[in-house]
């Protein structure tokens, strides 16, 4: 896939890995611009090409770059780790509109040493989870399907995410999907080599990423785009 995202500049590298090992505002402020030349510009030109690529097949998850890229600030507040920055740069990209209903989304980031590409649902909500959890006991021969491709399953690997040590209340231990239905995420998660990141090959490996992962996506976002009112689910299953 030609794109004219030329990769990451080496000094993005060289940026990081200092950071690493100086993780603290002393350091950071008084390069913090090249923070901004070396690692936001290029992050936010390489998430306006990748909008490009899901207008083909993902138009709902067109984000602004401003608004798809994180803070390289940590939240330290609940943490043991109290270092200030983040050592990567990472965007998300949403379902458009859908914000108040938890749905899940395309995620990359990129650092010195590793890159990783995703897409699912991450920690959602009571309500959020049920509704997925009751979606794959209903559809679970089209899940398994999905799963079995084998170019997805190639370029993002098995589904993950924490689970449950037993199946939850008013679902059936015995289920075929019992393992899936157990789960608290629902993520595809790849991860690529470091020395992609600066090279035009970056954009194409993502977006190929996230279009192997398009389809698991839609799959666990449908039940929540016609949700019906959790109170019903609820009065079914707890």
């Amino acid at each position: 896939m030609r794109s004219a995202f030329a990769g990451f500049p080496p000094e993005m590298v060289r940026f990081f890995r200092s950071l690493k090992r100086n993780n603290r505002r002393e350091w950071f402020q008084p390069r913090k611009h090249l923070f901004e030349q070396h690692v936001k510009a290029p992050m936010l030109d390489l998430v306006g090409a990748v909008n490009t690529e899901l207008a083909k097949f993902a138009p709902e998850y067109i984000t602004e770059p401003k608004s798809a890229i994180f803070r390289i600030y940590r939240d330290t507040r609940f943490s043991a780790d109290k270092t200030p920055y983040k050592t990567h740069v990472a965007a998300s990209f949403s379902r458009r509109g859908s914000e108040r209903l938890g749905t899940g989304g395309f995620y990359f980031s990129v650092s010195h040493d590793v890159i990783e590409v995703a897409a699912g649902i991450w920690h959602p909500d009571r309500d959020v989870t049920l509704l997925v959890r009751t979606h794959i006991a209903e559809t679970h021969e089209e899940l398994t399907r999905l799963l079995a491709d084998k170019k997805s399953r190639k370029l993002a690997g098995e589904l993950k995410g924490d689970a449950l040590s037993r199946s939850p209340k008013g679902f059936d231990p015995a289920h075929p999907a019992a393992g899936f239905i157990k789960m608290k995420d629902w993520i595809l998660d790849a991860t690529l080599d470091a020395g992609l990141a600066t090279t035009p090959q970056l954009h194409g490996a993502i977006v190929e990423r996230f279009r192997a992962m398009a389809p698991l996506l839609g799959y666990l976002n449908r039940p929540l785009l016609r949700r019906k009112p959790a109170r019903d689910l609820l009065a079914d299953h707890w």
